[in-house]
């Protein structure tokens, strides 16, 4: 049996990584790099693709990064496509692009009903469906959707978002259930609130944060390293027995 350090190792494989230009995608893209991954990483802001591809080639590591609009079904199809003609085949998906709108359900609008499933649900069909053949060519792949507690909570104003991330729920289990046979393991990690930039935005004031703050029983939110961490091992040989798990990085929120 491989020692610890190796099981962790991404050695000679090839990562897409969506929604990298900052917060989470960035720094899950380069917790990868750092294990030995090289890097195909997609997002809207080409100043933040490029400081997260600088952050990658400083690690020694291959970075591509293009940029992609998860609205439109063709440039997510593009994405893919561009994916496997750089690299060959992809070892590792990490469909963690996800955008949302809060606004109670009278005033959600039908445009952001759609937007938020397309980014937030469709995207992550479609570069599966597109990545998968390769996978199962392989007999092997790793692919972490990155959901959240909002799709178990039902916050208040979270309709859309909520119901993208029950969607990606049970999609990550379909797609367990029809192709974990072909040594391809699917998983999704559902963080609660966690202190990227967006998330220090949202909720780094005390009137706003504290309360929530205190229905955790940690008793704070997370950091991005703490869910680019469980990333790095759901995309390592450690994992291969996790298959159609949600599993949530929510300081004990949901247990409570």
């Amino acid at each position: 049996m491989a020692d610890v350090n190796s099981r962790f190792r991404l050695d000679h494989q090839c990562a897409l990584v969506t929604g990298a230009s900052r917060g989470l995608g960035a720094e899950i893209a380069i917790a990868l790099a750092a294990a030995g991954a090289d890097l195909v990483i997609s997002g809207r802001d080409t100043t933040g693709l490029e400081n997260t591809r600088h952050a990658v080639e400083r690690l020694g590591r291959r970075c591509h990064a293009l940029q992609v609009d998860l609205r439109s079904p063709e440039e997510t199809q593009w994405l893919a496509e561009q994916a496997l003609v750089l690299h060959g085949t992809v070892d590792i998906l990490v469909n963690n692009a996800g955008i949302v709108f809060v606004e109670d359900l009278l005033n959600t609008t039908l445009e952001h009903w759609e937007e938020t499933q397309a980014v937030n649900l469709r995207a992550p069909f479609l570069l599966t469906q597109k990545l998968v053949p390769g996978m199962i060519n392989q007999r092997r792949g790793k692919i972490i959707n990155i959901s959240s507690v909002a799709a178990v909570l039902a916050p208040e104003g979270h309709a859309a978002y909520s119901a993208s991330k029950g969607g990606l729920n049970l999609l990550t289990q379909t797609i367990a259930a029809e192709w974990g046979r072909y040594n391809i393991q699917t998983n999704a990690v559902a963080p609660t609130v966690i202190l990227t930039e967006m998330g220090q935005k949202v909720w780094g004031e005390a009137s706003k944060g504290d309360p929530m703050k205190a229905r955790i029983p940690a008793r704070r939110f997370g950091q991005p390293k703490e869910v680019a961490d469980l990333v790095l091992f759901l995309a390592s040989n450690a994992s291969d027995f996790i298959c159609g798990q949600v599993i949530r990085v929510d300081g004990g929120l949901t247990a409570a």
